[in-house]
């Protein structure tokens, strides 16, 4: 029989009807930090981010105790802390978001504070759970859902690098990508695909570089066209990005160039997409 995350809460005597599970995967960070980039990177940054809550949100967070997951860049549901919870009352003074562009205005928001429980507080960080269905329900009630637990690790890792033909994220995403990840991209060059989310364009691009497939992309991040004319046609966007074909360790310039423009070809990305030559 699989194990269960209430039975872990059980064994620890905590009360199964007042703890709330959250699921932190916050989609406004797309100029920032991911909340699972915080919570690695930045704890106290990532407490002050949880703390401060929707008005909406407070009949459904009322509990003793928060068990926060965050999702890791290769979807897993990470157990991040175990805390006991008290409700503060409404923000007296502006809250500034640590991860993304923007901030709460005095009395627009409720704030709670969250002391780690060393009971469960040990997995942080090794335990995976299953959510199951219903992830726009990212506050639920555990005497509710009983989670499965799909792993529980011997130290905090990041998670492994999906592979090239998996491989797909926003441009924004990049630095914040884990240290394998971008090792794996750096020592890597070959033909990406960039599309927008907002026209649905699509631009081939070739990285044959020093820094491969990480150091072409993050000329993109830095001025939002890496010196493209199709790109600079239109307003800046947080392209998607993926890998189309990996160029051998001893490929020259000019044989990465002429599978970027069999790439073009397939695509049709000069007809229908951004590229102008």
């Amino acid at each position: 029989m699989p194990l269960r995350f209430n039975a872990l809460l059980m064994q620890a005597g905590i009360d199964l009807p007042m703890v709330r599970l959250l699921r932190h995967q916050d989609h406004r960070a797309a100029k920032g930090r991911t909340p699972y980039e915080l919570w690695r990177d930045d704890r106290p940054a990532f407490e002050f981010y949880q703390e401060g809550q929707s008005f909406k949100n407070r009949t459904r967070l009322r509990g003793d105790y928060w068990a926060s997951f965050v999702v890791t860049p290769a979807g897993e549901t990470l157990l991040a802390g175990f805390y006991a919870c008290s409700y503060l009352g409404t923000n007296e003074t502006e809250r500034q978001w640590p991860h993304t562009v923007g901030a709460d205005p005095i009395g627009t928001c409720d704030v709670y504070g969250l002391t780690p429980d060393c009971r469960l507080n040990d997995l942080a960080g090794r335990l995976v759970i299953a959510w199951g269905d219903g992830e726009r329900s990212w506050i639920q009630r555990a005497d509710n859902q009983d989670k499965s637990v799909l792993e529980i690790r011997q130290a905090f890792r990041e998670p492994d690098f999906p592979g090239f033909a998996r491989f797909i994220a926003p441009l924004s995403k990049v630095e914040g990508l884990p240290t394998g990840w971008v090792a794996a991209l750096r020592a890597s060059r070959g033909i990406y695909l960039l599309t927008c989310p907002k026209t649905r364009e699509q631009y081939v691009g070739s990285a044959a570089g020093g820094d491969g497939f990480l150091g072409r992309w993050l000329s993109y991040t830095r001025d939002g066209h890496g010196g493209n004319i199709g790109l600079k046609s239109r307003d800046p966007s947080d392209y998607q990005v993926s890998i189309l074909e990996v160029a051998g360790s001893a490929a020259t310039v000019e044989e990465i160039i002429a599978m970027e423009t069999l790439w073009k070809r397939k695509l049709q990305s000069r007809e229908m997409g951004l590229n102008r030559n």
